[in-house]
């Protein structure tokens, strides 16, 4: 694909496929509230797995390190279809939307093949734990964060 970005209808832009990351959540028991569905909280989990994978796990697993001293700023979350238990999993797609020196913010969509069930974002910022501070992001990081970026 060209890596040019898309929009998702409400404005936003989005990138191609092949520049999110996917990662499969299933739906647990324990995840269902009262109402049958997925507890609004529960997303938030969801949302922190695909974030470990992300930017922890999948370095790893590709011969690089994990991105350490990152700490949330933020979180947005928009609730657009209720989620109820299920057998297949359902995929949580993250996508860088802005960088800037020390900081970054992640789009997320929670979905299936058909529906979206949750759109959110989260802003990110780099720290150094020693100096209790924020610190600049490392080339490194830059370079990985631009891959699914819907800025070149």
């Amino acid at each position: 694909m060209s890596g040019q970005p898309l929009s998702d209808g409400a404005g936003r832009a989005v990138p191609p496929a092949d520049r999110r990351h996917v990662f499969h959540r299933q739906v647990r028991f324990a995840d269902i509230d009262s109402l049958g569905h997925v507890n609004n909280v529960r997303f938030f989990d969801y949302l922190e797995d695909a974030r470990l994978g992300m930017l922890f796990v999948d370095p790893v697993r590709e011969g690089g390190r994990s991105h350490q001293g990152l700490v949330v700023a933020r979180h947005e979350i928009d609730y657009r279809r209720p989620l109820t238990f299920r057998p297949d999993p359902v995929r949580v797609e993250t996508w860088v939307t802005e960088i800037r020196p020390s900081r970054f913010t992640l789009a997320y969509e929670i979905k299936d093949d058909e529906e979206v069930f949750v759109r959110a974002r989260s802003v990110m910022v780099a720290y150094d734990v020693a100096g209790a501070r924020p610190r600049r992001l490392t080339e490194d990081e830059l370079a990985y964060l631009k891959r699914f970026s819907v800025e070149d």
